[in-house]
């Protein structure tokens, strides 16, 4: 049952309900060893931010920054600062000087929370040109504080001035007073084109999230939910708050790299993530499979294809799969597919949410085929994440993102657009008045960006429209489309699509280097570096081969007619990716002028 609190009170009610139950798993900044708190203990540090927190003099509704990786502490923060109806605003943990530098001087931050040592130094090589920031507060103890840096105190110092909670009083009648009119947070969107704008987020907003994804998405308190994506992504934190009013158990992944560990670690029954994960996940087990006897890999084959007939074409059009069929599945379910579950430390799998880019079909039609369910869905950080998703149990479509969620009109303009109105939509952008007013139509709906189309109630997404690519011979080019498809490969890493007022489509390339060399050695193909490897005749011949393998099914005029192999992944360092690790393709094309020009050459 849910307990839908105004979120300055969320953590209190739900300690009330489940007192010394475990609730959140972590392991400390740089540890190995996965510890707990109960509801109990995380309500306990909850108040203690808050009360020092007014011990330091922050205002109702004043903007705190959190620049971390995920942490106990980063959720400590969210709910402390909420307590005392101030804002946060949360910082990618990969976020530039220059970036964050914007950010705490648009939002006039005094108090900023940083994680680790990285962060901090980021945050103090910026601290004197950021006029209203006045104090840093470090979360890892074992961060290095120059003894010159008299402006920043450890996180254990800070919650020291709230022990023994000496503001409570004036901490609950904050709470009495909190509105669902609050701003929350402010996201700040990196964005593929343009500086980064804030996108308010009310307690308002929350509320009304929270109250339809409880009608949609099965998430309980027996779920072990492991956090995967940054807390900064909107789909991340709308999904964990989500998860904490249903009374389900976090647990914490500090480290993305470290993600499969953690799967393996904790076994958790849901996670949300990008389709980026399920592709290498994918291409992981496809490896996998290859590198088998011819036994093994005919019966996985074959348990594939099983898999794929139950799942795909009878249970996701929501009808019966016959008896023999449904048979036949539920034992190599139980004997085939158990196995890949147990390797991916998902032996509890119960559904994983799934947004934030195109899935590929593919992709999607294996998870589900080999007894996961994937949950796609679609929305944005001005929606407050789900504006649609599948529903566990009821029909869905491959390619499509689900069903909306109760409260949410879609409307398609003439254009195409998908314009959403509901009361899970930002009132607006921080202090541009000017983005908020071009950004919702004369009606009051929300312009997506993105093209689409509703279909038996199912929403279908086209591309986003800015990112339509037009060739020099007037045919529309939609490069994510093609880029969903060649990520399925197991050399391909990053490839960004090349095409707009150019005669035919290219792309960029960066390999799994590992594999490339692997392939190479195998197949006697001399290399020094991976300039060279990535220039040689018979590896670029061979990545030919199974390009043009997996763009049979493209139009004619969509297909790569030539390619670059990069000898350097693209980089948030560089400006080329979002810190959501989006192409920044502007960019893209500036870095990479010389080696797109000469794919265009006569």
């Amino acid at each position: 049952m849910q307990t839908n609190s105004h979120l300055s009170r969320l953590i209190h009610d739900q300690a009330k309900k489940y007192g010394d139950r475990e609730v959140l798993i972590y392991k400390d900044f740089g540890g190995s060893v996965w510890k707990s708190y109960s509801w109990n203990q995380f309500s306990d540090m909850v108040k203690k931010v808050s009360n020092a927190l007014l011990n330091l003099g922050v205002k109702v509704q004043e903007n705190l920054g959190v620049f971390s990786q995920n942490s106990v502490q980063y959720l400590f923060c969210d709910f402390g600062a909420w307590g005392v109806r101030a804002v946060t605003i949360p910082f990618y943990a990969t976020s530039s000087e220059q970036q964050i530098q914007f950010m705490i001087s648009d939002a006039k931050i005094r108090y900023l929370f940083v994680g680790e040592q990285e962060q901090y130094d980021k945050a103090r090589r910026i601290f004197s040109t950021c006029p209203t920031l006045e104090r840093i507060i470090v979360f890892d103890k074992n961060v290095h504080i120059s003894s010159l840096d008299l402006s920043s105190m450890y996180f254990d110092d800070f919650l020291k001035l709230g022990e023994n909670y000496p503001r409570q009083t004036e901490v609950e009648s904050l709470q009495a007073q909190a509105s669902m009119d609050d701003i929350a947070n402010i996201l700040y969107t990196s964005g593929t084109t343009g500086d980064s704008k804030g996108v308010i987020l009310t307690c308002g907003q929350y509320n009304a999230a929270m109250i339809a994804n409880d009608k949609c998405v099965p998430v309980g308190e027996n779920d072990r939910v492991l956090n995967f994506l940054p807390f900064t992504h909107i789909f991340e934190k709308g999904w964990k708050i989500l998860c904490l009013t249903e009374g389900a158990t976090l647990i914490v992944n500090t480290y993305p790299q470290e993600v499969q560990q953690s799967m393996k670690d904790t076994h958790p029954t849901c996670m949300s993530s990008v389709p980026r994960f399920w592709e290498k996940v994918y291409m992981g087990v496809q490896e996998q499979i290859e590198k088998a006897s011819a036994p093994k890999r005919k019966l996985f084959r074959h348990a594939e294809a099983v898999g794929k007939k139950h799942n795909i074409d009878y249970v996701s059009k929501g009808k019966r799969p016959p008896l023999l069929l449904h048979m036949e599945y539920e034992f190599l379910n139980k004997t085939v597919f158990s196995l890949v579950r147990k390797e991916l430390g998902l032996e509890n799998a119960h559904f994983f949410p799934t947004a934030g880019a195109t899935v590929n079909p593919k992709v999607e039609e294996f998870v589900h085929s080999i007894g996961i369910n994937m949950i796609v869905g679609y929305g944005l950080t001005e929606s407050l994440a789900t504006v649609s998703c599948n529903h566990l149990g009821k029909p869905y479509t491959v390619g499509g993102v689900g069903i909306p969620i109760e409260g949410i009109d879609i409307k398609i303009s003439e254009e195409g657009e998908v314009l959403l109105k509901g009361p899970t939509i930002t009132p607006g952008y921080y202090n541009r008045e000017d983005l908020t007013k071009a950004a919702f139509t004369e009606d009051g709906y929300f312009k997506t960006g993105d093209s689409g189309y509703l279909k038996n109630g199912e929403l279908f997404l086209k591309e986003r429209i800015k990112d339509l690519f037009k060739t020099s011979n007037g045919k529309y080019i939609a490069p994510q489309m093609i880029e969903s498809k060649l990520l399925v490969d197991k050399y391909i890493d990053q490839i960004a699509i090349i095409a707009d007022q150019r005669k035919f489509v290219s792309a960029l390339i960066i390999p799994v280097y590992a594999l490339l060399e692997e392939y190479a050695r195998e197949n006697k193909i001399p290399f020094e570096n991976r300039e060279q490897l990535c220039k040689d005749p018979k590896i670029n011949e061979m990545m030919k081969e199974r390009i043009d393998t997996l763009q049979q099914s493209l139009a004619h005029y969509e297909q790569i007619k030539r390619f670059t192999l990069l000898p350097h992944h693209f980089t948030i360092e560089k400006g080329e990716l979002t810190n959501t690790l989006k192409i920044k393709r502007r960019v893209l094309n500036e870095n990479y002028k010389k080696e797109i020009d000469a794919m265009y050459a006569e």
